[in-house]
């Protein structure tokens, strides 16, 4: 898991991103597809961005390694990676923002909005077979993933299963999908690691799962 100052930069940079969105009409648009209003939107946004600070511990596992691991090339160049002491023990957290909020907001969405049950098995499927194919472990870290290839597979099968419905069961594939394949079908893999906390749901705003359900609407 990265450092509090990683975490801190993370912020700074999803609160970049999200005024840049709102600047060019991004967020409108994708929100409005999904038929809330203005306010509601940037209500879930924040509740999103300011829960990706917070991590709620569920328990712990006792890690296959007994010493710390090395951070991989591409990211031991940069000063603001360092990975947290390791005492053999990795604490399983889900993340508010990257994975409750939008947990949360799939499940308003299939209240209100007439999406099957066939479709919505088959879209989650679907994306978590994609998310898990791409994504990896990094020691030390967590797990990652490109952060395109899941969206576009939550966009083209919403539109295969449900052309009226694209953009609700685009969100809720995208988002539970990855929360899925990519987090909880790899926490066998998190005793591996050897990182001392492994949060589900990630960075929040920048993690798969934020960026799977916004761009899945805009692309669906």
């Amino acid at each position: 898991m990265p450092s509090s100052p990683l975490r801190l930069l993370l912020f700074i940079m999803a609160l970049a991103f999200l005024v840049g969105l709102v600047q060019i009409g991004l967020v409108s648009i994708a929100f409005d597809k999904l038929g809330l209003s203005p306010e509601s939107a940037y209500l879930l946004l924040m509740c999103t961005l300011l829960g990706s600070l917070i991590n709620l511990p569920l328990f712990s596992l006792k890690a296959d390694v007994t010493t710390p691991p090395e951070l991989p090339p591409e990211l031991a160049k940069w000063p603001f990676f360092k990975l947290l002491p390791f005492t053999g023990k990795t604490i399983i957290a889900v993340n508010v923002g990257g994975a409750v909020v939008p947990a949360a907001f799939s499940l308003y969405l299939i209240v209100h909005n007439p999406l099957g049950l066939l479709q919505i098995v088959a879209a989650v499927a679907v994306v978590a077979a994609v998310a898990h194919a791409v994504s990896r472990p990094i020691p030390g870290i967590g797990i990652g993933m490109p952060t395109l290839i899941a969206p576009l597979a939550a966009a083209l099968i919403a539109t295969v299963l449900d052309p009226g419905q694209r953009a609700p069961l685009a969100y809720v594939g995208g988002t539970l999908g990855v929360l899925i394949g990519a987090d909880l079908v790899r926490l066998k893999d998190i005793r591996k690691l050897g990182a001392p906390i492994a949060s589900i749901g990630g960075a929040g705003t920048f993690d798969g799962v934020f960026i799977t359900g916004f761009v899945a609407v805009l692309l669906a």
